[in-house]
This record gives structure tokens, C-alpha cells and sequence, in this order.
């Protein structure tokens, strides 16, 4: 027992300190870039935004109804009346993603933009034909491809995506945010386009990739507390707690006092990556949110009744379907306002808790959240308030937060969501309870915990180049 506890603490030095040299580069790499996005999150057109860039609706020009609309294009799981180009149309999509877009004027399915449309629509400036680039390689963009790149040449180096399929602008991106993001969420998440456009070897290269580092860690912990002597009688010669000199004594002490904190950082981002899809979706699958929609009929609305119903200056009328009926809303800068096909108030509580409904399981409670909590939280942006959330008796324990001021169900939160919660966004964000609504308080304790990581990661890679120079 003696000879293999004495060859066990042997490969872990070993194990250590060959790892270390291996993800050493890595650590650096996560911990600076992790900084980087604390100030520049990963472009995407907000709300706000897109609303901005929407003309106010030329009620005088609609001449087709919503129905026609949704007869010339098929199917819907949504559909909404903006402008596009001087012209208003509506946006149909389908529910599996597929959209397309119809001509309030003339009812006729319109084809793909081309590039002096796609100039008009961003403003002006240069237009480049992008299918898939480093801004725009996630899956959720697959529907509008190809796009229009139009660089517009103002000071802030702006780069409009016109969605070649259906004219909608579909992101706008900085020079600013593209520099910053190459120094932080490019390398954070491995987000190299070659690889990314590849979503399962993407997680399968940042899942060994965070594992080998989470190893490293763990085995750093072990050796720091293993060589750590505290009690007086098993000091090292002069009364020291630690056996090393100069700059592995650095990498001990910043190992000791911010090695737990960077194992945690580490091993969550790994759980990030899902492994063996041991955590399920936040977003509701598609056929919850069919089930939720029902099968409305017919609007029987007609163009003037939209105007009546919509208001002057409005740039976004959306029709959504709950419960097997239909309601309109009105985007605003003040956020969404839902009524009924008269006019009348939008859905309630009970309306919107009779609609969701979960497979194995029955609605147990309808709980209003006024003010965030422990699982509806800011985290990268302010989720609305108030929600509603609707807990089920299902053998998941599944809970859907829905925004009571468009009926839209925000996310499904079952078991295993509630526990990636506190096994990812708790240690690797800082989201916990207290301090995800004091920005400031959350801010620092980053900084304090990737400062440690920064000192061991520059003090292991020091000692590691020095060692391989040696040899």
C-alpha cells in the first residue's frame, strides 16, 4: 500500500505538470477572453434595434388581408406586417424554421432580394454575398441564408446582413465589436468558422478540449492541498507550509488561494457542452409550442380593419396564435401590447395556462414573478418582468416562464435545467442569488477570481517553458 500510494503521488506530479504545460496556454487564453466578454458580448440585433431600422407601416399601400397572406405562403407558426424596401409585407414562418415573405400590395410570394435591394434596405454603402461567416455561423441564422454584407463606411465600420431570402436585416456589427470579440467570445468559445459551422464536432473538440483542462485542474487542487502543511510539527525546514522556492512557490500560493474557484470555472464551462446530453433544452420543443398555438382559423380581418386595430406610426404588427385563436401585437418602443382580433384585452393568466400544456403532466400551480429570483435572473441582458411561471406535476418537474404581455413562452425549465443552473451559471457567471442583480458586486468577484486564475495560469506557464527549455 505504501509502494502504491508513493507511485500514485508520483503521476500526479507527473500528471500535472505535464498537463499543465499542455493546457497551460489554454487556462490563459479562457481567463483573458472570459474578461473580454464581461464588457463585449457576441453580436445580434436586439429588439430594440431591429425596431429601429423599420419604417413606420404604409397602412395606405396594405390591400391584402392576413389570410391571403397565409393562403399564398402555406402553413404558419407566425406571421407579422412590417415594410421592406418602401413596400409592405408580411413574414410568414413555418414551424420549422422555414420563412417567407408575401406582398401586402399585390398577395404574390416575393422571390430573393438582390444586391441593390438588399443596398437600399441597410442604407447604403458596398454590397458582398456572405452565406456563412464568423458573425453568422450559428445554426439559428440557417433560415435566412444566404445574406447581403453591406459595409456601410461610416466611423464605426457598421456591416449590415440583408437576409438574401427574405430582405430581413438580420444582424449589424461594429468594428469595435468585431475586434473586441475576436480577442474575446472567438477564442472563449473556440468560435473558429470552420469548426463552428460543424456543431457536433465544434462540442465534441471543446468538450475534450475543456475535459483534458478540467483534469489539469482538478490534479493542480490535489497537489497544492497534498504539499500544503499547515501543523506545526510536519513543517518543511525552516517552518515553511509549502516545499517550493521562488516562482513555484508563486503558482502553490495562487494555486491554493484561486485553484478552487478555477476548477469550478473550467468544469462548468465543460458542462456547458452537455455532455452525454444530460441536460435538456431551455427552449420549448416544437411540438409544445404547436400545441400551445392550436389550430386557429381564419383572421377575418380585412386591410382597413388592421389599421383601425394597429394605430398610427407603427412599425411591427405581429398575429400570434394561442390556444387556438389569434391575437395581434403591437411592438412598440415600450415593449409588446396584445389585444384581441376587436380590440379587446389580450390573453390572461388562465387563458395562457390553459394553452401551455406539457406531455405526463398537469398544470400545479400559476405563480406571477415581479421581481427575479434564483431561476429568472439577468444573465447577458434583462429578461422582462413581470413573467408568469406555470409548474407542472410531469415526471420531468418541467416549469415554462411565459411574458404575459404577448403569451410567448420564454423558456422550459425542467429538473435537470434547474440543476445545470447551479452547476454552470452559478460558478462559471457568478449568477447567484444576490449578486445577479448587483452588477457592480458580480463584476468583481470576477475579476477577483480570474486575477487568481490569470496568476496561476502566468506562473505555470513560466515554469513550464522553463522546464521544456531545460530539456
Amino acid at each position: 500500500m505504501r509502494a502504491a500510494g508513493k507511485a500514485g503521488r508520483r503521476w500526479l506530479l507527473l500528471g500535472h505538470r505535464w498537463l499543465g504545460i499542455g493546457t497551460g496556454l489554454l487556462f490563459a487564453l479562457w481567463i483573458g477572453s472570459g474578461l473580454v466578454m464581461l464588457y463585449v458580448p457576441f453580436p445580434s440585433l436586439d429588439r430594440a434595434e431591429r425596431l429601429a431600422r423599420l419604417a413606420p407601416i404604409a397602412w395606405d399601400r396594405v390591400r391584402i388581408g392576413p389570410d391571403a397572406a397565409l393562403a399564398a405562403a402555406g402553413e404558419a407558426a407566425g406571421l407579422a406586417l412590417e415594410m421592406r424596401d418602401g413596400e409592405p409585407v408580411y413574414r410568414v414562418t413555418a414551424a420549422a424554421g422555414a420563412r417567407r415573405t408575401v406582398s401586402a400590395v399585390t398577395g404574390e410570394l416575393l422571390g430573393p432580394v438582390d444586391a441593390a435591394q438588399a443596398l437600399r434596405i441597410a442604407g447604403g454603402g458596398e454590397a458582398t454575398a456572405v452565406r456563412r461567416d464568423q458573425w453568422t455561423v450559428t445554426a439559428r441564422y440557417n433560415p435566412q441564408r444566404p445574406f447581403w454584407k453591406v459595409a456601410l463606411g461610416d466611423p464605426s465600420g457598421r456591416e449590415v446582413y440583408v437576409s438574401a431570402r427574405t430582405g430581413e436585416v438580420a444582424l449589424v456589427t461594429t468594428r469595435w465589436q468585431r475586434g473586441w470579440n475576436w480577442a474575446g467570445a472567438v477564442v472563449h468559445w473556440v468560435y473558429l468558422t470552420p469548426l463552428r459551422a460543424r456543431p457536433e464536432l465544434w462540442r465534441q473538440v471543446v468538450l475534450w478540449l475543456s475535459g483534458v483542462a478540467g483534469l489539469t485542474a482538478l490534479s493542480g487542487l490535489a497537489v497544492g492541498l497534498w504539499r500544503l502543511r499547515l501543523r506545526l510539527r510536519r513543517r518543511y525546514r525552516g517552518g515553511a507550509v509549502s516545499p517550493y522556492r521562488g516562482l513555484a512557490l508563486w503558482h502553490h500560493a495562487f494555486g491554493l488561494a484561486g485553484g478552487f474557484g478555477l476548477a469550478l470555472f473550467i468544469l462548468s464551462g465543460w458542462l456547458s457542452m452537455n455532455p452525454n446530453r444530460w441536460f435538456s433544452s431551455l427552449a420549448p420543443p416544437a411540438e409544445m409550442q404547436a400545441a400551445y398555438a392550436g389550430r386557429p382559423g381564419a383572421l377575418g380581418l380585412a386591410p382597413g380593419d388592421l389599421e383601425r386595430l394597429a394605430g398610427p406610426g407603427l412599425t411591427l404588427l405581429r398575429f400570434t396564435a394561442i390556444g387556438g385563436r389569434w391575437w395581434l401585437v403591437r411592438e412598440g418602443a415600450a415593449g409588446p401590447v396584445t389585444t384581441d382580433l376587436d380590440g379587446g384585452a389580450g390573453p390572461d393568466a388562465a387563458t395562457l395556462a390553459a394553452a401551455a400544456t406539457v406531455p405526463g403532466g398537469r398544470l400545479a400551480s400559476v405563480e406571477r414573478i415581479t421581481a427575479y429570483d434564483a431561476y429568472w435572473y439577468p444573465h447577458g441582458g434583462a429578461p422582462p418582468l413581470p413573467v408568469l411561471r406555470l409548474t407542472y406535476d410531469d415526471p420531468a418537474a418541467t416549469w415554462l416562464h411565459v411574458d404575459p404581455r404577448d403569451g410567448t413562452i420564454l423558456n422550459r425549465l425542467d429538473r435537470s435545467g434547474r440543476i445545470n443552473r447551479w452547476l454552470f451559471d452559478a460558478p462559471h457567471r457568478l449568477d447567484l442569488p444576490g449578486l445577479s442583480v448587483r452588477p457592480t458586486a458580480r463584476e468583481a468577484g470576477q475579476w477577483a477570481l480570474n486575477l487568481l486564475g490569470a496568476g496561476i495560469a502566468a506562473t505555470g506557464l513560466v515554469a513550464g517553458a522553463r522546464r521544456l527549455i531545460r530539456r
